[in-house]
This record gives C-alpha cells, sequence and structure tokens, in this order.
C-alpha cells in the first residue's frame, strides 16, 4: 500500500489525488544505495525535487552558454536549494552519523537506516511516509526520532510493529483485516479496545446468523416443492445468509506452550572476561553469575557489543581473555539478527519436520508440525508452498519455529522483534513470560522488553556494563530522574562558580525588586505547566477521550513543550543572578 501512495507500484483501479506541489519523503523498510557511495553522496542519490534541481543547475554550469540559468537561480533560492549540503550534515550529525566521508558499504544496518532517514528529513516533506522506521535503530536513535515526529507539523503516515512508538506519535489508526480497511480516531491503546469491541460484536453476528442458518438450511432441505415464486425472496436471502453464517471468526488469542528440557542449578559463569577490536572495548572485566529461569534483556546503542556478547556466551567467537563456564545441562536456542540460511526450494513444513514431525508440549499433550506452524500463523497453504515464496516477516516466523522445536532451555534471542508482527509478537511474548528457562534478550523493541525481562543489563560502550534490576521502563525513569538531578547540580555549581571575583565597580550586578518576583513566580509556573503535561500525556495513552478531546489536547501538547522551554532558559537567566 505505501508503495502504491508513494508512486513506486501500479494499482489495478481507483484515484489517488494529492494536493499539487505536495513534498512527499519516503523511507523504504530495506533502503539501498550503491555500496562506494560515501554518506554524503548517499543523501543526494535518491531522486528528490531538490536533489533534481541541484543537478539541473550542474548541467547547465556545464554547457559553455548556460542555458536557462537566470530561472535556475530563482529557482535555487526559491528552493534554498544552496543549502541543501549544510542542512544534509546537520540532520545526519543528529541522527550520529558524522564521518560524511564513510562508504555505504562498511555502514551497518542501523546506520544505513538513519542515511536513509535523514534522506527524507532533509526535504522537509509536508508528507512522511516511513516504512517499519525503528527497525534496525537503536533505542536512543528511536526516542529521537519518536521526539522529533511528535514536535513536527507534518503529516505522518507510518507502518510500524513498535507499539509504544505508534502510542506516542499516532493519533490515528488504520487496520488492514481481511483485505477490509478500518480506521480508528485514537492512539494505539484506544484502538486495541476498540478493534476487540470490533471483533466481539462481529463474532456475535456471525453467531446469529449461524442459528439462523441452521432454520433456514432445514426449510430449504424440508420444504423444495413449496418453493414458488413467492418464496423466492427467501431463497435468496438464503443465500446471503449463509455467506454471513461463513465468515471467518477471528482467533488471534493462539497460546503456545512448549515443553522445555530440563536445566539445572548450574547455567553458566562469565569470569573476568575482556574483549576488545583495537581501540574499542566490548568487555573489560565482566564477571557474571547467570541464574536459574532468569529472563535479562539487554539494551546499550549500536556498536557497544551487545551483538558480539551473545556470540562469545554461544561461542561464535572467542573473548581475549577469562572464562566462560556453561553448565552440562544447558541447551541453547539461539535467534540471531542474521536470521537462517533456507533452502529455498524446500517446502516450510519439510523444513520444519526436518526438525521434528511431533513436539512435546508436556501432560501427555503433543502437537504435530503442522498443528505447530498454525500456532505462528502459517495457514496449511503457506505450509505447502516453497520457502522462496516467503516474505521477510514469514522467513522470521519461520527461524523461531525451527528455534523452538528444539526444546531449548536456555533462549538468545538477538533483536527477535524485527519483521515480526504484532499478532506474531503477541504470541512470542506470553511464550516467553510462560517460559520454563532462561532467556537472554538483545532487542530495540522497548514494549516487548517491559513484558518479558525482570531485569537489564545495560551497554554504555567502551566495556562499561550496568546491571539494572527492572524493565525498560523503569529504567528510563530512572535514568530521566538522575539527568534532571545532574542538570541541576551543575547548573547550581555554574551560577556558583561563573561570576569571579571582581573590582566593585564590575560586581555582578544584582536582581531588581521585579525580577526577583518573576524568578519566583517561574518556578511555580513550569512545575504547574510540567502537572499539566503529564496529565496531558497520560489522558492521551489512557483511550478514554473523545475525538475532539483528542485533537484537543494533541494540539495542546506542543504548546505546552514550547512555553516549558521558554520558561525553562529565562529561569536559567536569571539564576545567574540570584
Amino acid at each position: 500500500m505505501l508503495n502504491i501512495l508513494s508512486g513506486k507500484e501500479g494499482y489495478d483501479e481507483g484515484i489517488i489525488s494529492m494536493k499539487r506541489d505536495l513534498r512527499v519523503g519516503y523511507l523504504e523498510q530495506t533502503p539501498y544505495y550503491p555500496e562506494e557511495l560515501t554518506v554524503l553522496e548517499a543523501c543526494f542519490y535518491h531522486g528528490n525535487s531538490i536533489v533534481d534541481l541541484i543537478k539541473e543547475y550542474e548541467r547547465c554550469m556545464a554547457h559553455p552558454d548556460h542555458p536557462g540559468l537566470d530561472d535556475l537561480l530563482v529557482r535555487m533560492e526559491h528552493e534554498r536549494a544552496w543549502d541543501y549540503e549544510q542542512k544534509a550534515k546537520q540532520i545526519l550529525s543528529k541522527l550520529n552519523i558524522r564521518d560524511f566521508s564513510q562508504q555505504v558499504k562498511s555502514l551497518s544496518g542501523g546506520q544505513l537506516k538513519r542515511v536513509a532517514l535523514a534522506n527524507v528529513l532533509i526535504t522537509e516533506p509536508e508528507l512522511l511516509i516511513l516504512d517499519e522506521p525503528t527497525n534496525h535503530l537503536d533505542l536512543e536513535m528511536t526516542e529521537w526520532l519518536e521526539e522529533y515526529l511528535r514536535r513536527t507539523n507534518l503529516t505522518l503516515l507510518m507502518v510500524t510493529h513498535d507499539r509504544y512508538f505508534l502510542d506516542r506519535v499516532c493519533s490515528e489508526i488504520i487496520e488492514i483485516d481481511n483485505k477490509v480497511l478500518y480506521q480508528y480516531k485514537g492512539n494505539y491503546s484506544y484502538y486495541l479496545e476498540k478493534r476487540q469491541e470490533r471483533i466481539e460484536a462481529k463474532n456475535a453476528e456471525i453467531a446469529r446468523a449461524n442459528n439462523l442458518y441452521r432454520t433456514e438450511l432445514e426449510w430449504m432441505r424440508r420444504m423444495p416443492q413449496a418453493r414458488g415464486h413467492k418464496a423466492r425472496y427467501r431463497e435468496e436471502a438464503f443465500y446471503e445468509l449463509e455467506k454471513a453464517a461463513k465468515q471467518h471468526v477471528s482467533n488471534d488469542n493462539v497460546k503456545l506452550e512448549v515443553k522445555s528440557s530440563y536445566i539445572g542449578s548450574k547455567i553458566f559463569e562469565a569470569d573476568h572476561l575482556y574483549k576488545s577490536f583495537g581501540s574499542l572495548k566490548i568487555l573489560d572485566d565482566f564477571s557474571y553469575i547467570f541464574s536459574r529461569y532468569e529472563k535479562m534483556g539487554i539494551v546499550g546503542n549500536n556498536g557497544t557489543g551487545k551483538s558480539t556478547f551473545l556470540r562469545i556466551l554461544m561461542g561464535k567467537e572467542q573473548a581475549d581473555s577469562g572464562t566462560l563456564d556453561i553448565g552440562e545441562t544447558v541447551r541453547f536456542g539461539y535467534y540471531s539478527q542474521e536470521g537462517l540460511k533456507f533452502d529455498e526450494q524446500m517446502k516450510v513444513i519439510d523444513a520444519v519436520q526436518n526438525i521434528a514431525e511431533v513436539i512435546e508440549l508436556g501432560n501427555g499433550k503433543r502437537l504435530t508440525a503442522s498443528q505447530f506452524l498454525q500456532h505462528f500463523l502459517f495457514t496449511p497453504e503457506t505450509q505447502h508452498s516453497y520457502v522462496y515464496k516467503l516474505s521477510g516477516g514469514e522467513r522470521r516466523r519461520l527461524y523461531l519455529c525451527i528455534v523452538l522445536m528444539r526444546n531449548p532451555n536456555f533462549l538468545v534471542l538477538d533483536e527477535p522483534t524485527n519483521d515480526l508482527d504484532i499478532v506474531t509478537l503477541n504470541i512470542l511474548e506470553e511464550y516467553l513470560q510462560a517460559f520454563k528457562g532462561c532467556v537472554i534478550v538483545v532487542s530495540h523493541d522497548r514494549y516487548f522488553m517491559d513484558k518479558v525481562v525482570d531485569h537489564l543489563l545495560i551497554f554504555n560502550g567502551n566495556g562499561d556494563i550496568r546491571d539494572f534490576p527492572g524493565n525498560y521502563t523503569q529504567y528510563r525513569h530512572w535514568k530521566e530522574e538522575k539527568d534532571r538531578r545532574e542538570k541541576e547540580q551543575s547548573a547550581t555549581v555554574k551560577s556558583q562558580t561563573s561570576a569571579p571575583i571582581k573590582p566593585r565597580e564590575n560586581e555582578k550586578r544584582r536582581l531588581s525588586f521585579k525580577e526577583r518576583r518573576e524568578f519566583e513566580q517561574l518556578e511555580q509556573e513550569i512545575n504547574e505547566l510540567e502537572a499539566e503535561k503529564k496529565d496531558i500525556e497520560e489522558a492521551l495513552c489512557s483511550g478514554t477521550l473523545s475525538v475532539d478531546e483528542l485533537t484537543e489536547k494533541s494540539k495542546r501538547l506542543p504548546r505546552l513543550t514550547e512555553m516549558i522551554d521558554e520558561k525553562t532558559m529565562r529561569w536559567l537567566e536569571l539564576s545567574e543572578w540570584a
């Protein structure tokens, strides 16, 4: 659908109407750039109106007569094309890309996604279309993008499986279900509530249609001789009723329980591990004893060594020094970020049956390979199609099935949420919550981490690893509070030390009576605005607001943020003289 709306793909019939000269930015799910391009050159690679104008200007200047130069100069000025390169560098810097001469082939998945994002934002689009924008972005960048989109006035159309991102950025949700579009005026929490109401109403309607269908079916069979001209309307109504009764009944509440193999009390012990790549430290005297049934999340920016740590644990990478002692009963299930290489000509059901024909669930229950695949939303038809026909998300689901079918008792999951849809994520979350074994998860999906893990390892970079006893949301609240206190302490120290002793005539000026009153009033106003902002954010997430209230509060929120920033700057200014 996004490809059709952005003009990259055709459609069979219908009309797409857009405002004339509308600036549209489109971030594809898997951006592509030639490997030999530098980061800065990549920002000029995909055509947009400004890049096309710059190229047109360069062609004009290359011609000895400079045809149409006057018109081009006017257009360049109007489009502010002279500042394009500088603007590209500024946005890349905000996205933590500072080596503009680095070649595309040396970029990680997260860096490439950020370059593509910069490419889209440079043009200052009025309509921004994003396809899975948070895939491969670390948490810091995801939160930056979240805040950026909340504060801009552009129109946003986005496909994403990041539920916190949806909840905080979007004010309207469109769901595609069984080829039908459903529209919800509200955030993700509101959508979940209304979607459940719709499904329950639909299921009740199908149940009523089924009851009536049985009665009418009996009439159709019992009275063929009575079906004359007068009863034809009833016969036609019967066929309409039959369609309604045979509709699909939604059943997204699949629950997967797989028996894990026994795990002993000794899991693994890391003792004084060191790992570096040149001057980049990954592990610096890291020691840890993993306990039974522990569920650990690992978070940190891209490049801090999370995946390397998992590879060391799995024996796929060697530490520079230190020991790793793994218990004899530990049976790993490793889901890597790179995925699994499948035989493209193999059928989906065969790929799973190669692992096992039957899966033991415990308590005498078992599932066939086909039934197990159905739990992960592979229909019988899809099970008998070839692997090469699967989408990226379907391949990830198949990989997940193969990992879980081996009955592991220690799951190591590196970015398991990428390319998985929300229904599959819910199934996986419930499975991990009930999993009778150990789990380590590296993920940038904050909602997923909050539901699954009971504590975090924070990779701060340069070998600095901290243990936090809580989920991701609790960690963010703690970190924000810590940063706020440090900022306040820094401001206090700065105000105390900023004015050196000078001769009396140059002595630091004092606040006037009026300024003193303003300073005291500002403190109170900032606290009140912060409280109002918090109330509005909680109300927007509650899903209880009407459409009018939602619109009003959505407009009020960015204005509040601006007011808080303005008053805080004035408070800081006055505090230097207080």
